[in-house]
């Protein structure tokens, strides 16, 4: 490489090499380390959104940094390299070309490229899932609850741990649409800007007034007006923006017609579950005792069934009879190492029809169902026709 610093056209002259061409290079007058530059790898895909500058970099100081793109996040890796790869500024930057001659080649030297920077590796992407297991950590922090109803507005909402979305995507390591639905998954709701968990007794509260208004209104599950309920709920002391926040948890939303009011249905699953789980509170139980209780429990017009409670229940046969205690999916970790640490804590060895509605939601880029029970699990079988039975790796 020649020491010396003539006239060059920058990146322009190597990117627009013939074939079978040369071209010199020499060191620039402000080469160096730059540790500020660093080189990243993308695809043909990612490109478009790099340029289009629709990505960005996610991560506190104590955290390794992410990769996003609006709907997917992807884990940063440095790779070094053996071979020497040389950065040349673009031509036509005034702080790296100050003399029109650089830009311009208006002598007759010889075109150079100028090397500003040696990098000895490159950053790659891969695919990643969320980190949202962050997400409910803050959001639990502070359910919104009857308290805050009663509480001065002027309470500082820092001092009661909220955060707003632009709080939450830059604690969170997960692109926007990936926290769009953790937020659903949650079933989180934004009130005065704030995205909160709102408390179980809260909901059961408002659930309950729901149904009772239903029986005093002679309303129909299968066609709750909108309109009709906010005014009678907002008569009980509900704010309307949890009253349809109530609609999106525990129904479906029909078909809207221009000038009316939508209709909602109650689902019925939905409804049934929230009730399992009042009564699951009481602890480990049969049964048949949780049944009688939650049929009792649930409205008119709906079914119990104990296949809706899977993934929320843990059975256990001692003897003769069936017990039953809470055990809900939604409450563990999405991260797959931690998830199988506490099933195997649950359960050194679970049967694949117990452990299915478990593992279910996992979803790790690049790996099946299939990878997960073979990375985690060691499965066993005594013979074709026996129940696979799964353990700890």
């Amino acid at each position: 490489m020649e020491q010396k610093n003539p006239h060059g056209k920058g990146a322009d002259a190597v990117l627009n090499l013939q074939p079978n061409s040369s071209i010199s290079i020499a060191y620039h007058s402000l080469f160096g380390p730059h540790d500020d530059l660093v080189l990243l790898e993308v695809d043909e895909k990612l490109l478009e959104e790099v340029l289009h500058q629709r990505v960005s970099i996610r991560g506190q100081p104590e955290e390794d940094a992410v990769f996003c793109t609006k709907s997917k996040t992807y884990g940063i890796k440095y790779v070094g390299t053996s071979n020497s790869v040389l950065l040349i500024p673009p031509s036509g930057r005034s702080e790296y070309y100050t003399n029109e001659l650089d830009s311009h080649q208006k002598d007759n030297s010889k075109e150079v490229a100028p090397v500003i920077k040696v990098a000895p590796g490159i950053m790659e992407l891969h695919e990643i899932a969320p980190r949202i297991d962050k997400l409910k950590l803050l959001l639990s922090e502070e359910h919104y609850s009857f308290a805050d109803e009663w509480e001065n507005e002027a309470v500082d909402k820092y001092e009661k741990r909220m955060y707003n979305w632009d709080d939450l995507i830059n604690k969170v390591q997960a692109s926007d649409n990936e926290l769009k639905a953790g937020l659903q998954a949650l079933s989180a709701v934004e009130i005065d800007g704030y995205w909160r968990i709102v408390d179980e007794k809260y909901m059961d509260s408002m659930l309950q007034m729901l149904l009772h208004n239903r029986i005093l209104n002679d309303w129909s599950l299968d066609a709750l007006d909108e309109g009709v309920i906010m005014n009678v709920m907002k008569m009980d002391g509900f704010p309307e923006k949890l009253v349809q926040h109530c609609l999106h948890v525990y129904g479906d939303k029909l078909d809207e017609h221009e000038g009316k009011s939508c209709l909602w249905r109650l689902n019925e699953k939905r409804v049934c579950v929230h009730f399992a789980r009042e009564v699951l509170r009481k602890g480990k139980m049969k049964l048949e005792h949780l049944m009688d209780e939650w049929r009792q429990k649930i409205p008119l017009g709906m079914c119990a069934n104990f296949d809706m409670l899977e993934g929320e229940v843990l059975t256990e046969r001692l003897g003769v009879e069936t017990w039953v205690r809470g055990f809900r999916v939604c409450q563990l970790p999405s991260n797959p190492a931690e998830r199988f640490t506490i099933l195997f804590k649950e359960r050194p060895k679970w049967e694949w029809k117990d452990l299915q509605p478990y593992i279910r939601d996992l979803t790790v880029p690049g790996l099946s169902s299939e990878g997960l029970l073979l990375k985690y699990t060691r499965r066993t079988q005594p013979n074709p026709e026996a129940e696979a039975v799964f353990s700890a790796r």
